[in-house]
């Protein structure tokens, strides 16, 4: 009896994909985004999203804010980049229960419409 690999329902989700179908990005965007440091992409979008208000961003604890943030990101990768939760868990150096707790309190959703 073959057995068959089982792959968690984010296998093959892309973000890339869904940021190009939702014409949020291009192959251009993606190329120029590539050549940046993760650090710039960072300190880019801060200054972006505080542009409107003059550079101010009270009230928006940012400090604190950042570890969730960065945290739903690595997940959301590991989780788009490995066949199984259990992979992605490893990836990531946490267990298999701390990444499914992880997924419900960020209420991540990958799957492609």
């Amino acid at each position: 009896m073959i057995r068959k690999s089982k792959r968690n329902k984010y296998y093959g989700y892309s973000i890339s994909r869904q940021l190009k179908k939702e014409k949020k990005i291009t192959n251009k965007f993606e190329l120029m985004l590539a050549s940046l440091d993760l650090e710039d992409i960072v300190a880019l979008k801060l200054e972006l999203a505080a542009k409107p208000v003059k550079g101010k961003l009270y009230g928006f604890p940012i400090w604190n804010s950042a570890f969730y943030i960065v945290k739903e990101a690595l997940i959301k990768f590991s989780l788009s980049s490995t066949r199984s939760q259990r992979e992605a868990a490893n990836m990531l150096g946490i267990s298999l229960s701390e990444l499914r707790r992880n997924i419900k309190i960020f209420n991540i959703k990958l799957i492609e419409d």
